[in-house]
């Protein structure tokens, strides 16, 4: 009798998609000064994603591609005026969600320009997929 055994991986995988200090100029916040004037807003974001998926030579619909979620990021800042940073960020989860081989994001906003003695103010959340 013959037994066929499955090789087994003799790696596991852990990847991330990372972007650091992308800066898109927008208006954003409450202040009457905000909605009339644009700032500095800037981003970092790592994504953690499936590591099941299995990069193929140059194919980019077997990666996340980190161009698509700055294009992403940029077109939400430019679509319209966001009054709290948390809501902007809610927008952006919701839209890399989309994605179902995301499974992880930690999204920092910070608004570097805004308050006086201080490099920058700003949220950080991290929300999984369940």
């Amino acid at each position: 009798k013959i037994l066929n055994f499955q090789k087994k991986e003799d790696y596991s995988y852990k990847r991330k998609v990372l972007i650091k200090d992308l800066i898109f100029n927008t208006t954003i916040g409450i202040h009457d000064f905000e909605k009339k004037q644009k700032q500095q807003i800037k981003f970092n974001i790592e994504i953690d994603i499936n590591s099941s998926l299995t990069p193929a030579n140059n194919n980019l619909n077997t990666i996340i591609n980190y161009e698509d979620v700055i294009n992403n990021i940029k077109t939400l800042t430019q679509k319209k005026h966001y009054g709290l940073l948390e809501v902007l960020a809610e927008d952006i989860f919701l839209s890399l969600f989309e994605n179902k081989n995301i499974i992880k994001v930690k999204l920092k906003i910070e608004k570097p320009d805004i308050i006086k003695n201080t490099t920058s103010v700003g949220i950080e959340i991290t929300k999984k997929r369940k």
